[in-house]
């Protein structure tokens, strides 16, 4: 999409598609129980953890940190992942009241 048809849509939908965005691939939400199970992890041992190369794991944690749902730090030559609690939280709850004004049951 466009990003000036982008600007027709509220902030929130926009925010909230972002976020499933990023949790459309089932690596991405191992990424983040991972990362939620060890507090922070460094690239090698994430990759140790999935069945997919360095360079795929890489991919998927680039995406999750565009999203902003985790952060990275660069540690000497590694870097160092852990979920970005603000944003975090700020997903959750989107999410939440986005699930619950749109079901009727």
């Amino acid at each position: 999409m466009a990003l000036n048809k982008k600007m027709d849509f509220e902030e929130r939908d926009i925010f909230i598609a972002d976020v499933a965005k990023a949790l459309s691939h089932p690596a991405r939400v191992k990424i983040l129980k991972i990362l939620h199970e060890c507090n922070s992890c460094f690239c090698g041992q994430i990759v140790d953890m999935l069945p997919l190369s360095q360079a795929t794991v890489s991919q998927h944690l680039k995406e999750l940190k565009r999203a902003g749902l985790i952060k990275g730090e660069i540690e000497g030559p590694k870097t160092c992942y852990c979920i970005n609690t603000e944003l975090y939280e700020k997903s959750k709850n989107e999410l939440t009241k986005f699930f619950s004004s749109t079901c009727n049951c």
